[in-house]
């Protein structure tokens, strides 16, 4: 029997441009196509569990506003339990601004609005209804107390904890021992170890330096390569398919929505990585955050 899953993050309404090239500072680039799509790590995240057949409960905080609104009905739509989806009476939902080039390569800036108002006492009433073994995954998009507070109360109560450091931001030491995976792409390893890493040698020492602070299982995301896993029994990359790129905006997101939902139907952690790899693929050769996660029936696994 499938575990539940609690996805506890941010909810965004993304405000797309894509474009031939992306500008440089002080450059303004006319003929782009606009698209304004649902988004928000958090939400992507949960999104993207709840299409591939999860069972998946958001917890996070949107503005009362037609965003906040929207956002809502979206999550019921795909079958999401919104119960700890609060709303704030102070500040807007969050808003994100992607530009996206021809080669699906973007540049993103969030306005976080009623995201960074989750307050720990919110969440707390979600972790209430957590059971051992559940799993639930973070980002790090809401305030970071709120992030650390959630990751530890979930651990002592058995819950399996990924975390996707994402954006990349430093985090407190103690946090890490109570991680079951944290998986952070090359640019957040670095942040969070100091080793630059640009091959598989130095994605090794990156693992090696978070699994001596205590997370057991260390998933590097590598893009086109695919995600290298590591951790006391294992080294080892992971491919991804090949594939023509259209936009990469939600790529982590949907891998770690589908890693969630691997997991939580019992599969080993490798086999896990494969069906990630696999929904972060397909994900990439469409525009959109959520729109582009692909349903269970896309996946051969």
């Amino acid at each position: 029997m499938s575990k539940k899953i609690y996805v506890i993050g941010s909810s965004n309404t993304d405000m797309v441009v894509k474009s031939e090239k992306l500008p440089v500072a002080g450059e303004t680039i006319l003929g782009g196509t606009f698209l304004m799509n649902a988004g928000g790590k958090g939400a992507n995240q949960a999104v993207a569990a709840a299409k591939l057949g999860a069972n998946v409960t958001f917890v996070s905080k949107v503005g009362d506003d037609i965003f906040g609104k929207q956002a809502i009905q979206g999550f019921q739509k795909e079958g999401i339990n919104t119960n700890f989806v609060f709303t704030d009476a102070e500040n807007p939902s969050g808003v994100a601004l992607i530009l996206v080039d021809a080669k699906g390569e973007n540049s993103i800036a969030v306005a976080s609005g009623a995201n960074g108002n989750l307050q720990i006492s919110e969440v707390a009433k979600a972790i209430e209804q957590i059971s051992a073994n559940d799993i639930v995954l973070l980002q790090l998009e809401i305030p970071i107390p709120t992030v650390e507070f959630a990751i530890k109360k979930c651990s002592e109560n058995g819950a399996k904890v990924i975390l996707n450091p994402a954006p990349a931001q430093k985090l407190n030491e103690n946090i890490f021992k109570f991680l079951e995976i944290i998986t952070p792409n090359e640019t957040e390893a670095e942040l969070l170890t100091g080793i630059k890493v640009t091959d598989l040698e130095s994605a090794k020492h990156a693992a090696e330096v978070l699994h001596q602070k205590g997370v057991k299982n260390i998933i590097i995301t590598l893009g086109s390569r695919g995600a290298y896993l590591y951790n006391t029994n294992t080294n080892l990359l992971i491919s991804a398919p090949q594939v023509q790129a259209v936009d990469t905006t939600a790529a982590g997101d949907v891998f770690n929505g589908a890693l969630a939902v691997a997991l939580s139907e019992g599969n080993e952690m490798e086999q896990a990585i494969n069906f990630a790899c696999k929904a972060a693929a397909i994900s990439v050769t469409r525009m959109g955050a959520q729109a582009s996660a692909p349903l269970r029936s896309e996946i051969n696994f």
